[in-house]
């Protein structure tokens, strides 16, 4: 849920990671029934200080899903800041998360796809997306299989940022920062290592271009289906998904996705991947990113410079 670094206060900033520490130490030392329902008002709470977000999911619903009607929209909406307070719920009880116990957490599904990545030994590209609990997959594959790379963004606010960078890594990862990571990206694919990077997110750089995403143009960065042909690494999607029946996530890979080589087309190829997934559980996607909201110019001529207010 990184959004771009801006101009913040010192005080707000302190004041911000006061009430994080506070709901994080409840989270992680509650018993884990009381902490989930906990984390359940943790998202309520979100949902009712920021109504911005909730209009942004309803925008962005319309967009995708002209044929839902509101009631449909309302649900999945307020499934997704149900899901939100899991995966808070999860981030605070990293420290106590590991390998004799993380089978309580996360089942894997299409392993075997991973497994036949690694086996051609030049580093598995995850494509993920914030679906699901994108913190547990990561953690936890390190303490299942093998610690992995895992490409960040700063939060806004450095302090609550040094909290969750350091939860992130206490299973083994190594945190790349996304100003930078190109080399280091390249580095570890050569050393047949996994790099998970989130690639759902709305760009606006010179690196992007619209591809279809839910049948309307999204920009999206290129850089991913580039480092992907130049390593030769394997690209598989990867999500947790929350299975409600059993009260524990599974981490679900999917079969590998072809690279051509033409940016472009592999581009198209992985977001209809990860369109595919969120369509299996829409109600896990963080439809409060404003994912469409860099328009092609013939729109901007048409008097559509964006969807949201």
């Amino acid at each position: 849920m990184a959004a771009g670094l801006s101009k913040r206060s010192t005080l707000r900033n302190r004041a911000e990671a006061l009430v994080a520490r506070a709901a994080i130490f409840k989270l992680r030392f509650l018993p884990r029934p009381l902490s989930n329902f906990t984390g359940r008002l943790c998202g309520r709470f979100l949902d009712l200080i920021i109504p911005r977000l909730r209009q942004t999911a309803y925008i962005n619903l319309t967009f995708a899903y002209p044929e839902n009607d509101a009631a449909w929209r309302k649900k999945i909406v307020d499934g997704v800041f149900a899901s939100i307070g899991r995966v808070l719920v999860a981030l605070a009880r990293f420290p106590q998360i590991n390998r004799l116990n993380v089978n309580d957490w996360i089942e894997y599904e299409g392993f075997e796809h991973y497994e036949r990545a690694k086996q051609r030994g030049n580093g598995v590209l995850f494509a993920t997306a914030h679906l699901g609990n994108w913190e547990l997959s990561a953690f936890c594959h390190a303490l299942l299989t093998e610690p992995m790379n895992v490409v960040v963004r700063p939060l806004d606010n450095p302090v609550i940022d040094d909290i969750v960078e350091t939860r992130r890594g206490l299973s083994g990862n190594k945190l790349l920062s996304k100003r930078d990571f190109a080399r280091s990206i390249l580095h570890a694919l050569r050393k047949n290592e996994p790099v998970g990077i989130l690639v759902d997110q709305n760009s606006a750089d010179e690196n992007a271009t619209y591809v279809p995403f839910f049948g309307k143009p999204a920009c999206t960065n290129l850089t991913f289906a580039r480092l992907a042909a130049r390593s030769g690494a394997a690209v598989i999607p990867g999500f947790a998904f929350w299975n409600e029946a059993e009260r524990r996530y599974t981490l679900r890979f999917y079969p590998e996705v072809e690279i051509s080589g033409d940016a472009i087309v592999d581009t198209i190829r992985i977001q209809a991947t990860i369109e595919a997934a969120i369509r299996e559980h829409p109600d896990q996607w963080l439809w409060i990113h404003r994912r469409w909201k860099t328009r092609p110019a013939a729109e901007i001529e048409n008097g559509v410079t964006s969807l949201y207010k």
